[in-house]
């Protein structure tokens, strides 16, 4: 995890600051392909994700160790070989994980962060899932075990594949051609996103697109059909905490209501949007039928509330790089009490962004609870830290307070979104 948290220190500036750049770009040629609080609920929600691998809280059903001991067959040396190997078969797990998640309710829910994005840019390959945690993709690793990868080849690469699978969450590049038979393109990933009935669950590969021409799931982009971003059931929230959690919410909630047994426990192994019939007709959700019609979500913000947004985003950037690299250093209450702090931050001024009338609330407590356990600790914040640490926090905390009562009470209503 130290290491992963280092390699994190290098790609996540490369990461936003490329998100910059196509933002910059769109405007510079006038073809804008991002709204300021989505590309802010992408970051944050890369946030949250990397907070989630860095503390482990994914529950380990069984460990790629245990597969490479007890299934080992073959034995290749540590060459070129080994790692191509170990990289195709990397690349393999994870199209059947990917195909698992667009098939399953209950897989869904890992999912569907990554899909709530109603924009195609670069920010949004950032969505990632904190309730991916069932340990379940593991399994397709068994190949890569029989042909003997060591664990320490698949801890190096799966970043490396995860990274690699940045750069084509854009609208500006257009098909690549004789690549366009080898690699997953932009081209190909943006009807992945697309809820088009013609581009729904197609094109599922990871860093080659050869699993998907092998399988049957996939499909070029049409000129005569324009790519629609975005989920059938639309989330309407900048939250990604809340996020994460809507689909799993959902299946609770029919399980709950549904009369049938049967269908209270397999609902959650149906295909993904199924609902038992007697909660589907009591309690309708809206679902998009003319994706031409949709109306994306994009409450009406002046500056003020862009700065408030950005001066958010700014000091959890600051708090993120900090933990990063102190990672090795701190202890676990540490780690969680760092984890604690961001994730109520993001859920905080997010709901805020939506218009919720808790939230301001919300943040005007969580401003003064800070404050409150800066100023009773301080002679402990500097002790463990320093002086400017405990002064940086007591400023953060005292600018988000005024600023919450200052520019909060003006922001658009949730009631008013819909």
């Amino acid at each position: 995890m130290d290491t992963y948290a280092n390699m994190l220190l290098i790609a996540i500036p490369i990461f936003f600051v490329s998100a910059l750049l196509e933002a910059l770009y769109g405007n510079w040629i006038n073809d804008q392909k991002h709204n300021f609080m989505d590309t802010v609920s992408s970051l944050t929600s890369g946030i949250t994700n990397l907070l989630y691998d860095l503390l482990g809280l994914g529950i380990i059903i069984v460990s790629y160790s245990f597969l490479y001991e007890y299934l080992m067959i073959f034995k290749i040396e540590e060459t070129i070989l080994l790692y191509l190997i170990a990289f195709v078969c990397i690349d393999f797990a994870s199209y059947c994980h990917h195909f698992l998640k667009h098939s399953i309710n209950i897989f869904w829910n890992q999912h569907v962060i990554h899909h709530s994005s109603e924009e195609f840019n670069l920010a949004c390959a950032l969505r990632q899932s904190i309730t991916n945690n069932l340990g379940i993709g593991i399994f397709f690793l068994i190949p890569a075990a029989l042909f003997g990868v060591p664990p320490k080849v698949i801890s190096i690469l799966a970043p490396l594949h995860l990274f690699g699978q940045f750069w084509y969450h854009t609208r500006h590049i257009g098909k690549l051609g004789f690549l366009e038979y080898i690699i997953v393109t932009p081209s190909q990933h943006r009807v992945h996103h697309a809820i088009n009935p013609q581009y729904i669950d197609k094109n599922l590969g990871a860093i080659f697109c050869v699993w998907d021409r092998i399988f049957g799931t996939f499909q070029e982009e049409l000129d005569e059909v324009p790519c629609v971003f975005g989920t059938l059931k639309p989330v309407r929230t900048w939250n990604p905490v809340l996020i994460n959690f809507q689909h799993l919410w959902g299946l609770i909630k029919d399980a709950w209501n549904t009369k049938k047994w049967n269908d209270k426990l397999k609902l959650w192994f149906m295909p993904t949007g199924w609902r038992p019939e007697d909660v589907l007709l009591k309690f309708p959700r809206k679902t998009i039928t003319n994706v031409f019609s949709q109306k994306k979500y994009s409450p009406e913000y002046d500056w003020r509330h862009k700065l408030m947004a950005v001066f958010q985003l700014i000091w959890i950037d600051i708090i993120v790089f900090m933990f990063l690299y102190n990672f090795g250093d701190l202890n676990l209450f540490s780690r969680i009490s760092y984890m604690i702090l961001i994730f109520v931050t993001i859920f905080g001024f997010t709901s805020l962004m939506d218009g919720h009338n808790w939230a301001l609330v919300f943040e005007i407590s969580r401003s003064i609870i800070g404050l409150i356990i800066i100023i009773y600790f301080s002679q402990n914040f500097i002790l463990e830290n320093s002086l400017y640490f405990t002064i940086g926090f007591g400023f953060y905390f005292l600018v988000t307070f005024l600023i919450t009562i200052l520019i909060g009470p003006s922001l658009p209503k949730r009631v008013l979104l819909h």
